[in-house]
């Protein structure tokens, strides 16, 4: 499997400037991932840390569905994988599969899209109980921007440790 990763415009407005830099970056994180074998996604960074390709897909799933469900559309749901709320958990893909992870990322990925394309404006508020503090859609695109482009830095380490793949 190959990604397409679109490159964001250069002239642009605001929100489709964030959306495109949103959707490259994580375009990004898949292209990483890109032609590996489950047990090449699942392989560790330096043990004992839990840090994997594969584990970075299921911690991005939890970020966006922690970000754009949870806070902005205010929906009452567990992490997905830790019913007491571990954002860790995540991290630990040992037994996981691509599938499993890939098929949860995405769909958090296009519940996030929609949450974003159907609010009104970048205005648009919700609330983050772990920072007790109102946030705007703006700042959640933003922070979500910020979440891929580091953990891609670490996306671009494990997969060179992998097969020697460097590059953008």
């Amino acid at each position: 499997m190959t990604t397409d990763r679109v490159p964001p415009p250069l002239v642009a407005g605001e929100r489709e400037t964030l959306r495109a830099f949103l959707d490259y970056h994580r375009a990004t994180l898949a292209m990483k991932c890109d032609g590996l074998s489950d047990d090449d996604l699942r392989r560790r960074s330096m043990p004992p840390s839990a840090l994997s390709l594969l584990g970075l897909v299921r911690h991005m799933a939890e970020v966006e569905r922690t970000w754009f469900r949870r806070v902005i559309n205010a929906e009452d749901l567990p992490l997905v994988w830790s019913d007491e709320g571990d954002y860790q958990a995540a991290y630990d893909a040992g037994a996981a599969t691509r599938s499993e992870a890939f098929d949860a990322w995405q769909a958090e990925v296009e519940h996030a899209r929609r949450i974003e394309r159907e609010a009104e404006s970048l205005d648009v508020v919700g609330h983050n109980a772990k920072w007790q503090a109102d946030v705007s859609l703006r700042l959640v695109m933003l922070h979500l921007i910020h979440e891929y482009a580091r953990h891609n830095g670490h996306a671009d380490f494990l997969r060179e440790a992998i097969d020697g793949t460097v590059g953008a």
